[in-house]
Formats: structure tokens, C-alpha cells, sequence
């Protein structure tokens, strides 16, 4: 019996051996069968394994390549169970040298340098098997260390110096969708030192050349704060004192046509002594308080204005909106957040299913106006598809515009003054809506992240089945109400006698003004968040006692279920397919674009996440309440939302619009042969319409309404009614 270590360096045991010797041991080709399951198959020397040769363990973990003296050793492949592999040099069985791993299960590759089974030296690693994700450049001990290029999925790209994982030292970082570069000192990933941000706006109409703003300065923790030099795109300049993003301290600005003022800013407003002899914040003459690259667009509402008191309107609003800008910042990057999952690049934009969701965390639907109404204020001459899609986008300072343009809507009529009217409104609506209201996530789609993940895997195909009945329903600007929401239930057949009408009808007004009066709000139109959310809602409780058989171990049959990536560790390189120690993110790198900028918000609050249901106020419903009261776990949740899409709402619309399609190649029929019928006598015509209903092989239902149609197409010729015949 033979002993000596394997590939993975434990003992083995020869159980059998086939093939050449020489001088009682193995020697030349041959098959050794170990104890525990192991095999090898190749080249021997005087009873090692040495030469070319394939070794599989166990556990099916197969090495092919060289050995010497029973080691893996030289050019080899290792391959894992799931598909997994290494190619390249290996020493005493261990990466060493230059080689690639690819990962079965996420697509992540490494091509490069190794050392002692670590990435060291240059190497260039693909997180995604587009390779859109990657970094090329530097490592030290399986770390980014060094220089080298980040390319986020984003589409932004970090070249620089690194230190363990993280941009630290000189480097420059592109945001390429937000159109902003920052050139400078980093520290632990974030702007800190000396540097250079520049924001590009959009090239100016009938201009040749993009105009930007650009800092240069002190920057702490991924803000400007010490001495800088802001240069507007307009030529205004503020120079001096900066403290946390916000001009303050004595500084020198000046304005775009040359007019200096030097003295105190406090919180990035510029103080002034008013008539009273009291400092506060004042805008000279010919200035925007706003930057020009986060102007707003209120034109619809300055018209409703007297031309004389725009100029002071638009300030006045301007000054209300700045000083909640840094809130305002906040609530966008958080909402914008919403339904993703963890990633490495968090510069995401906020979609309108995410602006609904502000809109209605923050009551704006109590003050007697839909989200639909909201859409028509904002519309901006765009065509009713876009209006109502859930998958439109808007920047930061459209968000502005567009709660400005809210606020005048809900308030206007309860101002007793018209002087500020505008401020006066948004003021009103940042204390009693946005301040109170914002981040505290209600509904059935976001209000858990975990389950807001799954949800939104199944929004395509929900908008679709939300077109499909926009454009049966009567409505001008394709939309639907909650009483064409409960027919098209009805139409489905998904009510029985546990998830009856009204249920359904409470899960339509959960958070209405008045949820103990459902039919209250029939007659409104809503939104898509407001449709898909209903169906959420809707599936909680449809088949919350198949969950409770879940709980009780049993398991629903399972179709193909949209699926959420997840990270999975690779058996060989967890520090390869784990984002923990080779992803950083590149939420901290726009630290402060969003001051100064028309840009996504991707710096504050990076550790928020939406409100639980326990956190969430009393006040939202007393069916809401009761649907957290199952609170299943995450999976228990997703194979419940799956089982309800995947084998009732689907598979019902599917048979709805096939059964329409049906119906609706019966009516061209019928209309054609009742148009060849016109002609000859009532008997032949009585019988040509017999012979169409025994042709329709359908069920009694469908023959019942096909007949229904003819007689209607009956009814049309000659105006003479067929009935009698065709009894």
C-alpha cells in the first residue's frame, strides 16, 4: 500500500493501481485509484506523480496539468464543481505566477499576476461578463493597491492611486451621466485635499461650446470645505470660506455683470442688512439665487403671475427652495434608491415610479388632487405614453421644478396674501409635506427593500397589462380608474370567496383620505404605482393561506420566476466574487456634485434605507396594518408574490386577450358573411347565420356572446331585425 500527498495536500492511500512499473513501483502511465474516492490518471516516477497528469478528488475538484514529485507544479487547470476554473502557473499546487480565473456563477475574471494563490502585481479583473465593470492596474495581497483604472457600471471611470481597496492619493474620477470630473487628493474613497470639480452643463442653444461651473479648493470627507474658488458658467465667482458644501464665512462674490459684494454668507445665503437694520438673506439686483444649472422651470406658473412681480416671485421662491436644497438632495438620493439592489455604483437617477412614491409618502393625494392631476401640471407637452410611463427619469433640479409646480397646485387657494405666493406655497409644502412625510415609505412596493428587490422584477409585464387596459378604458390621456381596476379583476376572474369585492376594494383605498370609504374613490384615475401596487397588495392576500401552508412545510408548484441576482462566493476565490472586499462604491465619489450641479444626488445618507413596516406611522390603513401582520420571511414572500403572478394575473390576462383576439376574428367573420347575406332573401340569410354558429367550435359562453354579436350585426342590415329567423 502506497501513501503520499495529493494536490490538495492531503494524505492519500492507494487503493489500486493500474499500469506501468518499474522495479515494484509506479512508473511511466497509469490509473491510481485512492481511498475516499480520489483519482489520478497520467504520467508516474518512481512512484510519484510526476510528469502530465488529471487528478479528481472527491469532492469533483479536477486539476490537468503538471506535477512534480506528487505537487501540482508548472502550467496547470483547476477546475471546481460549479464550472469554476484557474489557468495558468501554479506552484506547490497554489496559484503563483501569471493565470486566469473565471467564475461560473457571476461571471467575475481575473487575468493577471499571482503570488501565493493572491492577486499581486498587474492584473485586470471583469466583475460582470460584459465586461462593462472592470479595473485594470495594481494589487497587493488580493487588494487594490497602487495605480490603476475603475470602471463603475455606471460608466463613470476612477483612474488613480489606491490603497487597500479604496481611491486614496492623487486621482481623478468622471461622471459620465451626470457630466461632472473631479481631479485631486483622495482619502479612504472620497474627495480630501486639494482638487478640482467641474460640472458640464448642457452646451448653451445656438453655442458651439458646453459651459461649466468649476470649485477648486479644500475638500474634507467628500465636501468643499476651507478655501475655495467657485466659477459659475455665467461668470459669477465666489471666492473665500466654504463650510460642509455651503459658502459661509466672509467671502467675495461676483456676479455675472460685475457687481462685487463682499461680506458674510451663512448656510450659502448671502447676508445683507434689510431696513430694519437686522442681517438676512437678500438677492441684489440682476442676480439668481439658484446656479444657473439648477434654474427652475416654473414658466406655467410665473404666467399666472403679473408681469411686474415675476422677477421678485421667481427670487423669493428661489431663496425658499436653496435653503431646503440640502434636504431636497437627500430625499432625491434616497428615493432614487428605492427597488434596487446592493450595487457598486449607487449614481442612480429618480424614476417617476419613485417620484409617485414621494408624491404619495408625503400625503400630496389627501389635498384633493390625483398623481395623475400631478402629471397634468407637469406634463410639459409631452405625449400621454411618456406622461404616465413609470420608467421616465428626471434630474435633481427637475425634481425641484416639479414640487414648486406641485405646491402652487395644493396651496394656492388658501393663501390670504398673493405677494410670494410661490415661496408662500413651497414653504408651506416642505413643513407640512415633504419634511414630515419624505422617507417614510408606505405602500406595498417599496416599504420593505428586501421584498421591493422581487417586486420590481415583475413591473414590465405589469406595465404592459396597464397599456392593454388604458387603451380599453374611455379616457383621453390612456389612463385607468379604480373602477376600471375592479372590472378588470371582475374580468379576470381572480375574486373568489375569500378575496372578495370588498377586500379588493380595501386594498384600493388603503391609502386614501377616508380608507372606511372605499367607493369613494371609484371614479379617480390612477397611476401606474397605484395599479401595480394593487396587485401586490392584492396578491398578499389572495394567497396568504397558500403561505401559511408554506409555513406548515408545504410547497406550491413553482414556474419559472423572474430571478434576482445574488451574490455567490467562489469555492477558489472568495475575495474575487465577493463585493465586500473588491467593490467599493462609487457613491461616495459625487460627494459634492450634487451642490452645485444638474446632477443625481449619490453622496447623502449613503446608509438610509427605506422604513420598514413596524416604522412606518399608525395612520395608513387598517388593511395595511393587517397585511404586516404576516410579515413571512423574505423567501416565504417571494415564492407568495410569485405563485400569485406567475399562476393567476398572468395566466388569466393571457387567456382575456386570447379569448378577446377569438372574439374579435368572430366579429370580422360574422360582419363579412352578414355583408355577403345582404343581398339575397331572409330565409337564406337565416340559414347562412345558422350555419356561422355551427361552425364557432367554442364554449357555451363564447357561443352565447358570438351570438349576441350577430344579432347586433343582424340588426344593421336593412334595418330589419333577423331574430325570428335565425330561431
Amino acid at each position: 500500500m502506497t501513501t503520499f500527498m495529493n494536490p490538495l495536500r492531503v494524505v492519500l492511500i492507494v487503493q489500486s493501481y493500474e499500469g506501468e512499473t518499474c522495479e515494484d513501483q509506479f512508473h511511466g502511465e497509469g490509473v491510481a485509484c485512492f481511498e475516499g474516492g480520489h483519482i489520478y490518471k497520467g504520467r508516474f516516477s518512481k512512484g510519484l506523480m510526476d510528469g502530465r497528469g488529471v487528478f479528481i478528488g472527491a469532492d469533483r475538484l479536477k486539476y490537468e496539468g503538471e506535477f512534480v514529485c506528487n505537487m501540482p507544479m508548472g502550467k496547470g487547470t483547476y477546475t471546481w464543481p460549479d464550472g469554476s476554473s484557474y489557468e495558468g502557473e501554479v506552484d506547490n499546487s497554489t496559484r503563483h505566477g501569471t493565470g486566469t480565473y473565471k467564475c461560473a456563477l457571476n461571471g467575475v475574471s481575473y487575468t493577471g499576476q499571482w503570488d501565493q494563490g493572491k492577486r499581486h502585481g498587474k492584473g485586470t479583473v471583469y466583475y460582470n461578463q460584459d465586461k462593462t465593470s472592470w479595473y485594470k492596474g495594481d494589487w497587493v495581497s488580493n487588494n487594490r493597491e497602487g495605480w490603476g483604472v475603475r470602471r463603475y457600471p455606471s460608466g463613470n471611470i476612477y483612474s488613480g492611486e489606491w490603497k487597500n481597496n479604496l481611491r486614496h492619493g492623487k486621482g481623478t474620477m468622471r461622471w459620465l451621466k451626470l457630466g461632472q470630473q473631479y481631479a485631486g487628493m483622495w482619502q479612504n474613497g472620497v474627495q480630501h485635499g486639494r482638487g478640482t470639480h467641474v460640472w458640464v452643463m448642457r452646451r448653451a442653444h445656438g453655442s458651439r461650446y458646453s459651459q461649466s461651473n468649476h470649485y477648486t479648493g479644500d475638500f474634507v470627507q467628500g465636501q468643499r470645505h476651507g478655501q475655495g474658488t467657485l466659477y459659475y458658467a455665467n461668470g459669477a465667482i465666489y471666492e473665500e470660506e466654504w463650510r460642509w458644501n455651503n459658502k459661509h464665512g466672509k467671502a467675495k462674490f461676483t456676479f455675472e455683470d460685475g457687481h462685487v459684494f463682499e461680506g458674510e454668507f451663512v448656510d450659502d445665503q448671502m447676508m445683507t442688512h434689510n431696513p430694519n437694520g437686522n442681517k438676512a438673506p437678500t438677492a441684489l439686483p440682476g442676480t439668481h439665487i439658484l446656479r444657473t444649472d439648477m434654474a427652475l422651470n416654473i414658466e406655467c406658473l410665473l404666467e399666472k403671475i403679473p408681469e411686474t412681480e415675476r422677477g421678485t416671485e421667481l427670487k423669493q421662491v428661489e431663496f425658499v427652495v436653496l435653503s431646503g436644497a440640502k434636504k431636497l438632495r437627500s430625499v432625491y438620493s434616497f428615493y432614487s434608491r428605492l427597488g434596487h439592489t446592493h450595487s457598486p455604483d449607487n449614481t442612480f437617477l429618480l424614476s417617476r415610479l419613485q417620484f409617485w412614491r414621494l408624491l404619495k409618502d408625503c400625503n400630496i393625494h389627501h389635498h384633493g388632487i390625483t398623481l395623475t392631476q400631478v402629471e397634468h401640471f407637469l406634463r410639459e407637452d409631452a405625449p400621454p405614453a411618456e406622461i404616465h410611463s413609470p420608467f421616465s427619469s428626471m434630474l435633481p433640479h427637475r425634481l425641484l421644478s416639479c414640487l414648486v409646480i406641485v405646491a402652487y397646485h395644493i396651496y394656492h387657494k388658501d393663501m390670504v396674501s398673493q405677494s410670494n405666493l410661490l415661496a408662500d406655497c413651497f414653504s408651506k409644502l416642505m413643513t407640512y409635506n415633504i419634511l414630515p412625510g419624505s422617507k417614510n415609505v408606505k405602500g406595498f412596493l417599496f416599504r420593505q427593500p428586501d421584498r421591493a428587490v422581487v417586486a420590481v422584477s415583475y413591473l414590465k409585464k405589469c406595465w404592459e397589462v396597464y397599456q392593454v387596459y388604458c387603451k380599453i378604458n374611455v379616457i383621453p390621456d390612456q389612463s385607468m380608474t379604480c373602477r376600471h381596476l375592479l372590472w378588470m379583476f371582475k374580468d379576470l376572474h381572480l375574486l373568489d370567496t375569500n378575496f372578495t369585492t370588498a377586500r379588493l376594494l380595501q386594498v384600493i383605498a388603503a391609502e386614501s383620505c377616508d380608507p372606511s370609504n372605499p367607493s369613494a374613490c371609484l371614479d379617480l384615475e390612477i397611476t401606474f404605482l397605484e395599479f401595480f401596487e394593487v396587485l401586490l397588495g392584492s396578491a398578499e392576500l389572495k394567497c396568504q393561506q397558500v403561505s401559511e401552508g408554506l409555513v406548515g412545510g408545504q410547497s406550491p408548484p413553482r414556474r419559472d420566476a423572474p430571478e434576482v441576482a445574488a451574490t455567490v462566493n467562489s469555492p477558489i476565490a472568495p475575495e474575487i466574487s465577493s463585493s465586500k472586499s473588491v467593490e467599493t462604491s462609487d457613491t461616495a465619489e459625487s460627494s459634492t456634485a450634487e451642490d452645485v450641479g444638474s446632477q443625481q444626488d449619490v453622496e447623502t445618507e449613503v446608509t438610509e434605507k427605506p422604513h420598514t413596516a413596524e416604522q412606518r406611522s399608525e395612520g395608513n390603513g387598517m388593511l395595511t396594518r393587517g397585511i404586516e401582520a404576516i410579515d413571512c420571511d423574505v423567501e416565504l414572500w417571494n415564492q407568495m408574490i410569485h405563485l400569485f403572478f406567475n399562476q393567476f394575473f398572468f395566466p388569466a390576462f393571457e387567456h382575456n386577450q386570447l379569448v378577446s383576439r377569438k372574439m374579435e376574428k368572430l366579429r370580422h367573420e360574422a360582419q363579412r358573411r352578414i355583408a355577403l347575406a345582404k343581398g339575397p332573401t331572409k330565409s337564406q340569410r337565416g340559414r347562412g347565420v345558422r350555419r356561422l354558429m355551427e361552425d364557432t367550435r367554442c364554449g357555451r359562453q363564447t357561443q352565447q356572446s358570438a351570438l349576441n354579436v350577430l344579432l347586433i350585426c343582424a340588426l344593421d342590415v336593412n334595418k330589419r331585425p333577423l331574430f325570428n329567423t335565425l330561431l
